[in-house]
């Protein structure tokens, strides 16, 4: 039996022993780096499969992958003020106090003899009166010397032998309360009224032309007063094809419109309010420079003195005569000819002067001043997914820090200046430059950074919100409208749609009954009167 040696690590000395674990110290972090780079390609991987996977998914035309949701990152509320602090001591106050009596009915007592009466004990009960009235309308019928009919007009309001107030009570379920076609004619029959799903179809649909023309006006005139619109858009199917449908809007109004694609180009058509302008001015020829079209087309369109056209044949007649049609370039000339020279004609409206578009980043909002919601620039960091402890740490510094920004700023809105100004995009600069040693946060970091012209769009600009979530509290109720009801099959039917929903919303901004504004525009008897909401939004922007 050969013996042993004394171990050589007893025999090192202090300075030996010290060298050695540093070596081994250097190798143990090669080590740990070389883990973390394995889990960022791993991740990188999954990611690239996945998005593979929907690729071929999509050429075979199979339904696309189910999105589950993450749990909302909470920064909106998270950065809220406590409220135990700003919570307002003041009670509702009485409900008594806010109802009108219409009748008044006086019960008596049985009461023993010889009692003595001390007044009347008040208690209010509302209530809701529904019945069916059938009306005999007997209207006269004369006949003029010279052979000519005349016959009496029936009161207004009536379309197709049914009364305004059930015109109203139909709209306000159907719009407001979310029932369908279907449950609105069983409610209708059960009560004794005679009446078809195509009838209450109908009344939905048909002889909207004012109302329609009202919420034109309101578009123009909240696009014309507005400092700032929000806007969204969410899946809408029209005439059995998928479409998309678009809000726009502020605190003040809100509108919808529906197209079949979701392109800026469409944007910039809904943006028109109703008109269909191509116009080549400063704006136009600023937005195409800024596009980086090519200079001798710039040039082309301006040398040509034809610079106003009516509609989009007359626009792309135009482009063919010019030769842009045969010029196959990056980036499209006949596109950033088409989208600019819209841009031009709402310029030439008036509308958007100096109006700021807020949306979640989507590329076909992108124009004008545009400012970018933080809530969605923020869950690019919420959804990372780190596989690592020291990687879940770096995240959770840097939303730590976001959110801290994010509650600057909102302070920020309410006593703005220059000097706190410049510290902000400092700190901006900072937070989004400083690198963490985790590849997906780092490059989401550089993409959002990037992006600090629409990120802080505030500072020039405090008045403006700081996310969208008024315009998908908004387009929320059109996503319920097509989960109950579908889509919309004729044309009457997707501006029935639209108008209704945007009257609807602009009504609740404007704290109008929407009940009270169906009365007065169906010319109910006894309705309460409403001005006009295109005068009401103007007078709120003042």
């Amino acid at each position: 039996m050969t013996p042993q040696g004394p171990d050589p690590v007893d025999a090192a000395s202090l300075s030996d022993l010290r060298r050695f674990v540093s070596v081994l110290a250097a190798q143990l972090e090669e080590l740990k780096s070389a883990a973390f780079a394995k889990d960022d390609q791993v991740a990188l991987l999954k990611t690239e499969i996945v998005e593979l996977k929907d690729e071929i998914a999509r050429l075979k035309g199979l339904p696309p992958r189910p999105k589950f949701k993450s749990k909302p990152s909470g920064m909106e509320k998270g950065t809220a003020k406590s409220s135990a602090k700003t919570r307002s001591k003041r009670t509702r106050g009485s409900v008594r106090d806010k109802l009108v009596i219409t009748s008044e009915v006086k019960l008596k007592a049985d009461v023993p003899e010889g009692s003595r009466f001390r007044g009347f004990e008040d208690v209010l009960v509302q209530d809701l009166r529904i019945c069916v009235d059938v009306v005999r309308y007997r209207r006269e019928r004369w006949e003029t010397p010279d052979g000519k009919r005349i016959v009496a007009d029936l009161s207004a309001g009536i379309r197709g032998g049914f009364g305004p107030e059930l015109r109203r009570f139909i709209a306000a379920g159907h719009f407001q309360g979310q029932v369908t076609t279907e449950r609105l004619t069983a409610l209708l029959t059960g009560m004794g009224l005679k009446i078809s799903k195509r009838q209450v179809v109908r009344l939905l649909s048909q002889d909207l032309e004012a109302l329609a023309s009202e919420d034109q006006s309101v578009f123009r005139t909240g696009l014309e007063t507005a400092r700032w619109i929000s806007v969204d858009d969410s899946s809408a199917r029209h005439a059995g094809k998928n479409g998309f449908v678009t809000q726009a809007g502020d605190d003040r109004f809100a509108v919808f419109r529906t197209t079949a694609s979701k392109s800026r180009q469409s944007f910039l058509s809904v943006l028109q309010a109703g008109h269909s302008d191509y116009i080549v001015n400063d704006a136009a020829l600023a937005m195409m420079r800024q596009r980086n079209m090519a200079a001798p087309l710039v040039t082309t369109l301006t040398k040509h003195p034809a610079r106003r056209f009516n509609d989009e044949a007359a626009w792309r007649a135009h482009l063919e005569i010019l030769g842009f049609g045969n010029i196959t370039a990056l980036p499209d000339p006949v596109k950033i000819a088409t989208e600019a020279a819209l841009w031009g004609g709402i310029c030439e409206q008036g509308l958007l002067d100096g109006t700021v578009i807020v949306s979640d980043g989507a590329g076909q909002f992108k124009i004008g001043e545009h400012a970018l919601c933080w809530v969605h620039a923020e869950r690019l960091v919420h959804k990372l997914q780190p596989t690592s402890a020291v990687y879940r740490c770096a995240v959770a510094t840097k939303r730590s820090l976001i959110w801290r920004f994010y509650a600057d700023l909102k302070a920020y809105k309410h006593e703005p200046n220059a000097r706190r100004a410049k510290m902000m995009r400092a700190r901006f600069d900072r937070i989004f430059t400083t690198k963490s040693g985790y590849a997906l946060l780092d490059r989401q970091l550089a993409r959002l950074h990037r992006q600090k012209a629409d990120l802080l769009r505030v500072l020039d600009h405090p008045e403006i919100p700081l996310h969208t979530n008024g315009s998908e509290n908004d387009i929320r109720s059109v996503v319920t409208k097509r989960k109950i009801s579908g889509g919309t099959v004729s044309e009457a039917g997707r501006i029935a749609r639209d108008t209704m929903m945007g009257l609807m919303k602009t009504c609740a901004k404007l704290n109008v009954s929407f009940y009270h504004f169906l009365g007065d525009r169906f010319q109910v008897p006894g309705a309460t009167p409403v001005p006009s909401l295109p005068s009401l939004v103007r007078l709120a922007a003042a």
